[in-house]
C-alpha cells in the first residue's frame, strides 16, 4: 500500500515536471516566433494607424490591402504587383541602393535571430539538464546538432528554388515563413510515426540504419544542381492537376485571379498559382524528402518523444534566419556535403550496431561536432587559398 502511494506520488511529480517543461518550450517557441516574424510589430502598427480614429474608411482599407509587413526589414513597405514597374524600378540607381540597404538590414536581422535561436536551444538544454539530468541534456544537444547540420544542405536547395523561379530577395522570407510553419506540423507527425514504428517493429532500426547509409552514399555521388527544371519537377506536375500555374510574378501573392473570356463572350475569373506558391510547394516536398533522411538520424540517438520533437523544432525554427544569414556565402561551404555524408554514415553505423554495443552519448556528440568543425576549417582554408590565387 505504501509502495503504491509512493509510486503514485513520484508519477504525479514526474507528470507535473513534464507539463512544466512542455509549457516552457511552448512559451520559448511562440514568443520568439512572433517576434522573429514581426507579427507583434504588424499588429501594433495596424491598431495604431488603422483604428486610432475609429472605424477605417474604405480608402484606408484599400490602402492597407497593398501594404505588406516585412519582418526582416522591420518596417511596412508598399510592394507593387505590377511586374513592369518592378522592372523599371530595379533599373534605377536609387532602387539598387535601396535593395542593398534592405539586404544589409536582412543580414543584421538574420544574424541577431540566428544567435537568439541557438541561445534559446542552449538555455532549453540547461532546463532539461536541471529537470531530467545530464544524459537527456546531451541527447537533446546531439539531436539538435544533427538536425541543424543536416538542415544546412536544405539551404542550398532553397537558394536553387528561388533562383530557378526568379523570386526576388524581398519576397523570399514570406515563402520560407509559410514553409517552416507547415513543416513543423509535418515533422511532428513523421516523428510520432517513426517512434511508433520502432516501438512496434524493433527490426526497423536496421532499416533506418541502412537508409542513413544509403543517403550518405547518395549525397557523395549525386551531382550538384544549379537549377530546377520547373516543368519536369514532380511537385509542379502534381500541383498542375489541381490548379493552373502562371509563371509571372505578382508581388508577394500566392494566388491570383485572371479574367478569361469564354467562347460565349462571358467573362469568368480563373484562379492561378503564382511562382510564390510553386516555390512553397517545391520546398514542402523537398522538406518531406529531407525529413525522411534526418528524422531516422535523430531516432538513432534517442526515441524519447520529447527530446526528438523539441530538438527538431528548435533546429527548424532557426532555419529561416540561418538562410538569410548564409545566403550570400553558400558556395563557400566547399566540404559541407562530404561532412554531412560522414555524419549520416556514422549515425547509420551507430544504429545498426546498437544491439551489440551502445556508443556513449559523449562520444556521439563529440564525433558529430568534430566532423562539423573539421569541415568548416577545411572550407575556410580552401576559401582563403582561392582568394589568394585570384589576386
Amino acid at each position: 500500500m505504501i509502495t503504491a502511494l509512493i509510486t503514485a506520488a513520484v508519477t504525479s511529480e514526474n507528470n507535473s515536471l513534464d507539463y512544466f517543461v512542455w509549457v516552457i518550450f511552448s512559451l520559448f517557441v511562440i514568443v520568439a516566433l512572433v517576434l522573429d516574424l514581426g507579427l507583434l510589430n504588424q499588429v501594433v502598427y495596424i491598431f495604431k494607424n488603422k483604428y486610432k480614429n475609429g472605424r477605417p474608411s474604405n480608402k484606408d482599407v484599400d490602402r492597407y490591402k497593398n501594404i505588406e509587413f516585412d519582418s526582416d526589414f522591420g518596417s511596412l513597405s508598399n510592394h507593387t504587383s505590377n511586374p513592369k514597374s518592378i522592372s523599371n524600378a530595379e533599373d534605377s540607381d536609387s532602387t539598387s541602393f535601396a535593395i542593398k540597404e534592405q539586404k544589409a538590414s536582412v543580414f543584421r536581422h538574420a544574424l541577431i535571430w540566428t544567435v537568439i535561436w541557438i541561445s534559446l536551444a542552449c538555455v532549453f538544454a540547461g532546463i532539461i539538464y536541471i529537470v531530467y539530468g545530464h544524459d537527456n541534456a546531451l541527447l537533446f544537444l546531439t539531436g539538435y546538432a544533427i538536425e541543424k547540420s543536416l538542415s544546412m544542405d536544405n539551404l542550398f536547395v532553397f537558394l536553387i528554388i528561388f533562383s530557378s523561379l526568379a523570386i526576388p530577395y524581398i519576397y523570399q522570407h514570406k515563402v520560407l515563413m509559410a514553409g517552416i510553419i507547415s513543416a513543423i506540423v509535418m515533422r511532428i507527425g513523421l516523428i510520432l510515426g517513426g517512434i511508433s514504428l520502432l516501438e512496434s517493429f524493433h527490426w526497423m532500426i536496421y532499416f533506418f540504419g541502412a537508409l542513413l547509409l544509403f543517403t550518405a552514399i547518395r549525397m557523395l555521388v549525386e551531382k550538384k544542381e544549379k537549377k530546377i527544371e520547373i516543368e519536369k519537377n514532380i511537385a509542379v506536375r502534381i500541383l498542375k492537376r489541381f490548379i493552373p500555374i502562371s509563371l509571372e510574378l505578382h508581388g508577394n501573392q500566392f494566388l491570383i485571379k485572371k479574367k478569361i473570356t469564354s467562347s460565349t463572350n462571358l467573362n469568368k475569373y480563373v484562379v492561378y498559382a503564382t511562382p510564390m506558391l510553386v516555390a512553397l510547394i517545391i520546398i514542402e516536398v523537398t522538406d518531406l524528402v529531407f525529413a525522411l533522411d534526418s528524422i531516422p538520424a535523430i531516432l538513432a540517438i534517442t526515441t524519447n518523444t520529447f527530446i526528438v520533437i523539441t530538438s527538431n523544432l528548435f533546429a527548424i525554427l532557426g532555419l529561416r534566419s540561418l538562410y538569410f544569414l548564409l545566403a550570400e556565402m553558400m558556395e563557400k561551404f566547399y566540404y559541407l556535403k562530404p561532412g554531412l555524408a560522414a555524419i549520416l554514415a556514422f549515425v547509420g553505423i551507430k544504429i545498426i550496431i546498437s544491439e551489440y554495443y551502445k556508443l556513449p552519448i559523449v562520444i556521439s556528440i563529440s564525433v558529430i561536432f568534430g566532423i562539423l568543425a573539421f569541415v568548416f576549417i577545411l572550407s575556410m582554408i580552401r576559401g582563403k587559398r582561392i582568394e589568394r590565387e585570384s589576386l
